[in-house]
């Protein structure tokens, strides 16, 4: 595999899992009120935080989890119990509520004082993890050793590739606006409970893939 490989690999993988497209509902939902430029305040600041965080266990992840003694396994239980719970959220009546921002109309005129408040409160759980979950992290810890085995142009490479992802993530959320518009508030709601099931799903699935590798054998795949 060489390096052009390994970028274009890491990008497809990531931005599958990443999955900002599937995420434009809930985004819309906990930026609702926004300006436009609001919305892309906090966008920029959500994929800004991927990029950094992705990049950052692109470089030290595996190192990072055998310093403090984490397998990959319990990596993927962790995330996917907070992904469950999230998922559960999601599927009650007042979630959206719960994402609502009485002080959006007041903070027009400060949209870094709007999207550094929304940043906070997003960054758990959209960003992280239902945004960047186990699987791409598990991803990136995973390319970051073929990176190695390419060389600099493969680390270079698989850079390139986290800010691409970043980027594409940004342009996805720029249409949240029209979006939202389209599906109106009952649409908005539907989409985004089935999304809890699917979510309720996905994490069940990343806990017992955990489990399957901490425990062999106790799970047939």
């Amino acid at each position: 595999m060489d390096a052009v490989d390994l970028g274009v690999n890491l990008f497809v993988a990531l931005f599958a899992l990443v999955d900002p497209i599937g995420n434009i509902p809930i985004f819309a939902a906990a930026t609702a009120g926004a300006s436009m430029r609001q919305r892309l305040s906090v966008s920029a600041l959500i994929c800004i935080f991927i990029v950094i965080f992705l990049c950052f266990f692109f470089f030290t992840g595996l190192g990072l989890l055998q310093f403090f003694g984490i397998s990959l396994a319990a990596f993927r239980i962790a995330g996917g119990i907070l992904l469950l719970l999230l998922g559960l959220d999601m599927t009650r009546e007042d979630f959206l509520k719960m994402f609502a921002d009485p002080d959006a109309v007041k903070d027009a005129a400060n949209d870094k004082g709007y999207a550094r408040r929304r940043f906070q409160r997003l960054v758990v759980p959209f960003a992280m993890p239902l945004l960047i979950g186990p699987g791409a992290i598990s991803t990136i810890i995973i390319q970051a050793g073929e990176a190695e085995k390419v060389g600099p142009a493969g680390q270079a490479a698989g850079v390139v590739a986290i800010v691409a992802a970043g980027f594409a993530t940004f342009v996805c959320f720029t249409l949240t606006g029209p979006i939202s518009r389209l599906l109106g508030e009952i649409g908005m709601a539907i989409i985004v409970r089935v999304l809890g099931l699917i979510l309720c799903a996905l994490a069940i699935q990343f806990i017992l893939a955990g489990l399957s590798e901490a425990i062999p054998g106790m799970f047939s795949s």
